[in-house]
């Protein structure tokens, strides 16, 4: 095939989604240096040369309710890539994540002889399961980041690839503290607390809260005070990190935070523990190997509409991979300040060293070179 025909059309939904697919989009151009790249990205597949229909942050919503508010624009935007892609046929699609809105999708443009793929999977096997269903549908391969989503798969005779995550080939072995307070320019004999509370608006809006107010009881503590105890928050972007300076201000003005935009791994390497939103950033914070307290809120109807159907002891990709409880989860009304607390001061204060050997045992497990796994799969559909 001539590698100036190919196409390679991709919609991400959100940041974890668009390090994934530049990922991809680097290990396809190894092969196809001349092919061309459209759908929805974000940043990182825009310097590659991405072009991007529409804005990813548009697909940035998670929760029934927080989708209701604008299920018009994302019926628009589905409808809109439909008839771009009917018209100007992609050699392959690639969903990345956002199943909602990209399996639906995939369904339409397997329909037109398009063929597709769809990268993360679902938590088909934590909730809805015959989902799966319509996942054979939509697609001709699965490419799966978790190992035992793939016996998921084939148990149903499903195409699945296992492809690791590209997160454990990127963030090495050992991340060094020392060299990361150096770049970041924070004291190198401080304690660090990073406060984490999200990427999307809405996880901010019910975390920001919880997380500041721990943050300012933690500071009436003896040993937070003998260890100077500071506090750093990685947003994602400038729009976040305006988000989370408005709730500052009015929640804990008086609390000194230092904020940094665009650095969430590098603020991780830095810090002693973690108080962060679940989510991607949690296998992060597990391959960089820090000790970590995890919260999670969703919008309360959402929550109360399918908490019945979760089958899961977990909820956070750390203790599901390890399939033990190695982090301690907090999930809706458990999300307090005097629960999240004891946890915080004994993961920042007591050694941790323990967990090591699992964090890296999980991160053997997913280092699987994921991004050119990926790419011959895509290939291979040729």
């Amino acid at each position: 095939m001539n590698n100036s025909a190919v196409t390679f059309a991709l919609v991400v939904g959100e940041h974890s989604g668009d390090t994934l697919g530049a990922g991809l989009m680097q290990a396809l151009q190894l092969t196809h240096p001349n092919a061309k790249f459209i759908g929805i990205g974000g940043p990182k597949m825009l310097a590659l040369g991405f072009e991007s229909l529409f804005d990813m942050e548009e697909l940035s919503v998670m929760g029934v309710f927080e989708v209701l508010g604008r299920l018009r624009r994302l019926l628009y935007i589905r409808k809109s890539l439909c008839e771009y892609f009917y018209t100007n046929k992609p050699n392959v699609f690639i969903g990345i994540d956002a199943p909602d809105f990209n399996i639906t999708l995939e369904a339409k443009l397997k329909s037109q002889a398009i063929k597709t793929v769809h990268y993360v999977s679902p938590s088909v096997w934590a909730w809805r399961e015959k989902r799966v269903f319509k996942i054979a549908k939509a697609t001709n391969m699965v490419l799966s980041l978790l190992p035992f989503e793939k016996a998921f798969y084939d148990k149903h005779q499903i195409p699945c690839t296992f492809v690791g995550h590209s997160l454990a080939d990127d963030i090495p072995l050992v991340s060094d503290k020392l060299m990361a307070r150096q770049a970041l320019g924070l004291p190198d004999s401080s304690k660090i607390l990073a406060l984490m509370p999200g990427s999307r608006g809405g996880e901010l809006s019910r975390l920001v809260e919880p997380f500041l107010l721990t943050a300012k009881k933690l500071l009436l503590c003896e040993q937070a005070k003998n260890a100077e105890l500071r506090f750093v928050v990685p947003m994602i972007s400038e729009k976040r990190a305006e988000q989370f300076h408005q709730l500052h201000q009015k929640i804990a003005p008086e609390l000194k935070v230092q904020v940094i935009i665009g650095k969430t791994q590098e603020v991780m390497a830095a810090s002693d523990c973690l108080l962060t939103a679940s989510g991607t950033v949690t296998l992060e914070a597990a391959l960089v190997k820090r000790p970590m307290v995890i919260c999670y809120k969703f919008h309360p109807l959402t929550y109360h509409m399918f908490k019945g159907f979760v089958k899961l002891k977990w909820f956070s990709l750390p203790n599901l991979l390890a399939n033990k409880s190695l982090v301690p989860e907090l999930l809706q009304s458990d999300v307090t300040v005097a629960n999240i607390l004891p946890l915080i001061e004994e993961r920042l204060f007591e050694d941790q060293s323990v967990l090591n050997q699992a964090y890296t045992d999980i991160h053997l497990m997913l280092k699987q070179n994921a991004s050119e796994q990926a790419a011959k799969a895509v290939i291979a559909l040729l």
